[in-house]
């Protein structure tokens, strides 16, 4: 069964994060679909949450780093949303997201996709929309109804992958960027085409966050060892420094982590002037050295963040932060492993 998130930090941890959610309320009207499709056709740009096409959440820079981003049109990203649909107290409304719901395309825009998605925006960001499985598949005690309910949502993304290789790639090299849901289907999706395969070459790197990476669950592709490294994947998951949920400790070490802030996998301490600033609710705002990082077995521990308003917060899990808590980290390290591969590929 897929690794899933403690569920009560989660809703409470959403809040803090994306505490500008109910925004998205205002935006859904210009989400309903003329033609609905029941299955999403990725030739039409009403089914990508992202894409170069047209102007989305992803393209959004906050301010203090406006004038000194630059974008490289030469490499893509393919980016893969956490969960937006469910329910904390029943699973009844629905095993899977409708891919016309305006209120669940509203809100993925304007939470994860803003928030998340943007810190990959150097580069072209493609992100379909897909028939997420819904919150309580990762709860529920019906595994066999969940596991169709997770291929159902897979299938989605496949199908936008390989339109997005035959129409849009044009032989650029490939960042896989995810969170959450978005990662239980990004390993699937990396096993499936790269792993042993030709595409694997055009592979930058993966970043599947937010889930367990099993160490068994591939055989050729590798975890970063360092901060340029290529053809490898990193992944993370946040929690307040001396907690171990129930669920790991059951792993026993069993997944890799990745250190966001020192990019390898090493459990040395890596205190927060190596933070260069996360983006939390207020996306204009950077907060340098918002917190510290360092492996423990196989999840990420950090000391409580710092940012106005942390005083309220209480939860042991980072869930949600887990990109938002070193969203420029990310930027910055996005640009050294495309230089790193476009070396490569020059022979120089």
């Amino acid at each position: 069964m897929n690794q899933r998130p403690a569920l009560l930090p989660l809703l409470i941890i959403i809040s803090l994060f994306f505490s500008c959610a109910p925004a998205y309320k205002k935006y859904i009207n210009s989400y309903r679909i003329q033609n609905p499709q029941i299955i999403p056709y990725y030739g039409r740009l009403e089914y990508w949450a992202a894409h170069p096409w047209k102007w989305n959440p992803s393209d959004s820079v906050p301010e203090p780093l406006r004038g000194m981003t630059t974008k490289d049109s030469t490499v893509d990203v393919f980016f893969l949303h956490p969960t937006t649909f469910g329910s904390k107290t029943s699973d009844s409304e629905g095993w899977n997201a409708e891919i016309n719901d305006p209120e669940v395309n509203a809100k993925t825009d304007y939470t994860t996709i803003l928030y998340q998605a943007s810190a990959f925006n150097a580069y072209r960001v493609f992100a379909p929309r897909y028939r997420q499985a819904n919150l309580m598949a990762y709860y529920t005690s019906d595994t066999a109804r969940a596991r169709q309910s997770f291929d159902m949502a897979y299938s989605d993304i496949k199908a936008a992958f390989q339109y997005y290789l035959d129409h849009f790639n044009q032989g650029r090299p490939i960042i896989i960027a995810s969170h959450s849901q978005g990662s239980t289907h990004a390993k699937r999706l990396l096993k499936e085409y790269f792993e042993n395969k030709p595409l694997k070459r055009r592979l930058v790197a993966a970043y599947i966050i937010g889930m367990v990476i099993p160490k068994k669950y591939y055989v050729d592709l590798k975890p970063c060892t360092d901060s340029t490294e290529t053809g490898c994947f990193v992944g993370w998951r946040t929690f307040r420094d001396g907690f171990t949920p129930p669920f790991v400790k059951k792993e026993n070490g069993d997944s890799y982590v990745v250190n966001p802030l020192t990019w390898t996998i090493k459990e040395e301490y890596a205190p927060k002037n190596l933070n260069i600033g996360g983006v939390l609710t207020k996306f204009n705002r950077v907060f340098p050295e918002i917190t510290d990082a360092r492996i423990h077995g196989d999840i990420l521990w950090t000391h409580k963040p710092q940012f106005p308003g942390s005083i309220f917060f209480r939860t042991k899990n980072y869930h949600i932060g887990d990109i938002n808590l070193y969203y420029l980290n990310i930027r910055e390290n996005l640009g050294r492993r495309v230089a790193s591969f476009k070396k490569a590929e020059s022979g120089l």
